[in-house]
């Protein structure tokens, strides 16, 4: 597979500066074009790239999309394993057993899957990608090339190279119109919506501050034991995803881009630089490359401050919220996780201050709202395209973390136009490839090193030396 033409230097930071505000939540609003078919005039299928729990939790989305906006049928399967498509297939089938027509022929193993499962669409369809990002631009590229409409979960890039290689393809996926989402799917909250709305119209005043906490015990997926008997090495550390960096971005990239991102939105712009710090602690005989708390302070052009702390240890205080400080108040994103958003603005810089406003009743759900606004807009051919948020969450993510791992203040357009491709070879990887990333003679992968490797993180052994 070729590469496509990565974007100049000039374009991205023309990308940075133009990008702040694109609030994909009301993408739909105010659009005036004729619709192109009724809402239930045909059948549009199905196919999940990557049948792991997300896959299964999308196409669960997918296929409970209301039938006065949409009528949807799963009809191809992709995965590398035959365990974890079995059980999605079991679990969908279970749940939406006439809108699930996936034989056995048609649910495909192995890197070659994803092309196989799309040449089952026609046109128009729609293509889940659920497998780790580092894999995002290869299935893109395929999706882009038969015209299919895409969902695609979040982060859409590790690291720079992949970052501008979707951006490229991107400019094909607008001269098609094809309709693109991403699965940051707070974004598609009606609460938080309004509480952007009312940051706009000045209720909260200038944001000077914003503040996201993501703190819990261990998440099992960001703390891997060595790999199962007899199970490879490439298939152990893309099961294990949230474990490696060159796979996912790790723990800080998958896990924290929400709260950066729904922050992001309040302030209607996107940091400029980051600083950070982070440690292992109580890692025990884990063998991840995940930090066991991070945190990092953003900047945003007119100077105002993001922090974004980050940590999966044991015994310790917990939180998992976001807030925006402005000089007329407290506003409330989200609070005890990503759904509902309990949205408020306090008069005051406290939440024991006097309640301004408060979204009203309980919110509808973020994840099936996504859905929903998708297959609206591919039903009503209205304009609908995340994926440049989508790459530029992703990207302010991977700055956070890329500062923390090497210890260096870093620009945003610094990591959008780094060089360190974490898995350059996506595109070429067969069940019998070896991984992207090996052991050091000890058992275990190597991790970052802040203040020691300070240009990039850790793709291989002697990384540092290549």
């Amino acid at each position: 597979m070729t590469k496509p033409t990565e974007l100049s230097s000039s374009n991205r930071r023309d990308f940075i500066k133009t990008t702040g505000s694109v609030t994909a939540a009301s993408a739909l609003a105010g659009v005036a074009i004729p619709r192109v078919h009724s809402a239930v005039d045909d059948m549009t299928q199905i196919a999940v790239v990557g049948a792991g729990g997300r896959g299964t939790g999308a196409a669960d989305n997918a296929l409970s999309v209301p039938s006065d906006i949409a009528r949807n049928k799963l009809v191809a399967m992709a995965d590398v394993s035959t365990a974890m498509m079995d059980n999605s297939y079991k679990a969908l089938k279970r749940r939406h057993k006439d809108n699930v027509d996936v034989p056995a022929d048609r649910r495909y193993i192995g890197f070659d899957g994803y092309a196989k499962a799309m040449d089952n669409l026609n046109k128009g369809d729609v293509v889940i990608f659920t497998t780790p990002c580092a894999f995002r631009w290869v299935h893109y590229k395929k999706a882009i090339d038969k015209g299919l409409n895409v969902f695609m979960e979040k982060p859409l890039c590790p690291d720079g190279p992949t970052a501008r290689r979707m951006l490229a393809l991107n400019d094909l996926a607008k001269k098609k119109d094809l309709k693109v989402g991403v699965g940051l799917m707070c974004r598609h909250s009606r609460a938080r919506g309004e509480l952007f709305n009312r940051i706009k119209d000045g209720e909260l005043g200038d944001i000077n501050l914003l503040r996201a906490y993501r703190l819990h015990g261990p998440v099992a997926s960001c703390y891997s034991l060595p790999p199962k008997k007899n199970e490879s090495e490439l298939l152990y550390q893309i099961r294990r995803f949230h474990s490696f960096i060159w796979a996912s971005g790790g723990s800080f990239s998958d896990y924290f881009i929400h709260n950066i991102d729904e922050c992001c939105w309040m302030k209607d712009a996107w940091p400029i630089k980051a600083q950070g710090a982070g440690a292992r602690h109580y890692r025990g005989d884990y063998v991840d490359q995940n930090l066991g708390c991070y945190t990092v302070e953003y900047t945003f052009a007119d100077g105002a401050k993001m922090y974004m702390h980050g940590r999966t240890m044991p015994g310790c205080y917990g939180d998992f919220a976001s807030y925006a400080h402005g000089s007329k108040g407290l506003g409330i994103i989200s609070k005890n996780g990503h759904a509902p958003a309990p949205c408020k603005i306090f008069k005051g810089q406290s939440m024991k201050d006097p309640v301004a406003w408060a979204y009203p009743g309980r919110e509808t759900n973020p994840y099936q709202d996504e859905w929903n606004d998708l297959m609206t807009a591919i039903r009503e051919n209205k304009p609908f395209n995340e994926v440049e948020r989508g790459v530029m969450a992703s990207v302010v993510t991977a700055a956070g973390r890329f500062a923390t791992h090497t210890g260096q203040e870093v620009t945003v357009d610094d990591v959008l136009n780094h060089d360190h491709d974490l898995c350059p070879n996506a595109d070429q990887l067969t069940m019998d490839s070896p991984a992207p990333l090996q052991t050091n003679p000890d058992g275990k992968y190597p991790v970052p090193q802040p203040g020691i490797i300070k240009d990039r993180e850790y793709l291989q052994i002697n990384a540092e030396k290549a």
